[in-house]
């Protein structure tokens, strides 16, 4: 988490360091693969294995954000750590239900966090999505997540997923404008 966060908030920074991107945003980019490599890493995986769960992290970060509006206030680093959520739980189980409890906890945990423009406080919000989506993993690996009874979660993932997205491109939409209004209306320092 440490590792994503810094790469994160040196990217607001304005570092000029690359950046890998997921859905045309560095911080998506970051969250959807710096997790999954500190785990590679942690644990020593093949190259292979790093590979492929590393486009697990990116398809699955893609596939969830393809279903949101151009624009949206859901916060759409929360969706790339979803793919780091899957994208680990590939390296430790290796098994579908592993990643589907882990995304569906992280739907439950973070999914009202929204955008209010790039800033420094994106590293904050990726820290969030980040420790969500391993804390879901520990918490799948021991057969404990958030249920299909409970809120926007429902018992199948893209269901769950299809909710998500639903409440970003639906009710979402006053909070963007809310936003907007909030933020052309400050005073200038």
């Amino acid at each position: 988490m440490i590792e994503t966060t810094a790469a994160s908030d040196a990217r607001m920074g304005g570092a000029t360091l690359p950046a890998m991107s997921n859905s045309g945003s560095g911080n998506q980019g970051i969250a959807a693969t710096m997790p999954v490599v500190v785990v590679a890493d942690y644990l020593k995986v093949s190259e292979e294995k790093r590979i492929r769960a590393l486009f697990l992290s990116h398809l699955m970060a893609i596939y969830i954000h393809s279903k949101l509006p151009k624009l949206s206030a859901l916060c759409a680093v929360t969706t790339a750590s979803m793919g780091s959520c899957a994208g680990i739980a590939y390296l430790l189980t290796g098994k579908f239900e592993t990643a589907s409890m882990g995304i569906c906890s992280m739907i439950g945990d973070i999914s009202g966090i929204i955008c209010d423009g790039a800033a420094n406080s994106c590293a904050m919000k990726v820290s969030t999505s980040v420790a969500s989506g391993y804390k879901s993993v520990l918490m799948a690996m021991d057969e404990t997540h958030v249920t299909g009874n409970e809120g926007i979660v429902e018992h199948d993932l893209d269901r769950t997923i299809d909710n998500l997205c639903a409440i970003a491109s639906k009710s979402m939409q006053h909070i963007d404008k809310q936003v907007i209004e909030i933020m052309v209306s400050k005073p200038c320092l």
